[in-house]
């Protein structure tokens, strides 16, 4: 399993929130570009950068701020970044390609519009990740703010249809919350996609990557985890040797066709 340390950037500075609420925000540092440096010195190999700006439609500074923080991540060469947020039109998933990212999340967009769902799918392939959250069963969208009478399992199993092959589920009601996981619920997504998933929301302790990398890497690919390293309730290093052993979840020679 690998572990993707989290990068949430609102006008450029580290964030993380509470279950998705803007108004609940903590500002971790104002250089991102150096959070990335001391998360591949503790050995990361993946960041995982969500530009929280453009989820919630911010203004064109903070836009601005997020996509130079962005492309210098990605030019720093240590890390693999997986990044989202906001990424609502091919326009935009070619500008992150462009910048050198690994792998895109796409969100509220393969809910709004089936069309553009399976016309990124056909063209961008491995690249893409499908970003789905939801809080009891069902989706939200529109930075977690908005329910859209959509079940998750519905969800997943057209976006698996349409050939998404990379999903990160993220557990709204858990996230930034460091109140532990829902192992099963990363379980049954992963079964109804029909392949592992990558984890996102609720990892408090060094023994919650153990649990998620006990589950398989047929059910995790990765783990995404935040505000416990940031906090120092979780060990970057540690947690990195924790997950250690489940293989890398991109697989050699995967590219994006245009």
């Amino acid at each position: 399993m690998v572990l993707l340390p989290a990068i949430d950037l609102v006008a450029g500075k580290v964030v993380r929130l509470s279950r998705g609420d803007r108004s609940k925000m903590d500002v971790y540092s104002d250089d991102p570009v150096a959070v990335a440096r001391d998360f591949a010195a503790s050995g990361a190999t993946w960041v995982h950068v969500v530009d929280l700006s453009a989820a919630f439609g911010e203004d064109e500074r903070a836009l601005e701020a997020n996509r130079r923080a962005i492309s210098a991540i990605c030019a720093l060469g240590d890390l693999r970044v997986d990044t989202g947020g906001g990424v609502r039109s091919m326009e935009a998933i070619e500008r992150l390609a462009q910048v050198g990212a690994t792998r895109i999340a796409v969100g509220t967009a393969l809910v709004r519009d089936a069309d553009f769902a399976r016309e990124a799918a056909r063209r961008y392939g491995s690249l893409l990740a499908a970003d789905v959250a939801g809080r009891d069963g069902m989706v939200r969208v529109n930075g977690w703010r908005e329910g859209v009478g959509l079940r998750v399992d519905e969800l997943v199993s057209s976006l698996a249809a349409m050939g998404y092959r990379h999903l990160v589920y993220t557990d709204v009601a858990r996230d930034g919350m460091q109140s532990g996981i829902d192992d099963q619920a990363y379980r049954h997504v992963a079964q109804v996609a029909g392949f592992p998933v990558v984890a996102s929301g609720g990892i408090a302790s060094i023994d919650d990557v153990r649990r998620l990398a006990g589950l398989g890497s047929d059910v995790v690919e990765g783990a995404i985890t935040g505000r416990a390293i940031y906090e120092g309730s979780l060990s970057l290093r540690e947690a990195l040797a924790a997950a250690a052993g489940e293989g890398d979840f991109v697989t050699k020679g995967e590219a994006h066709a245009d």
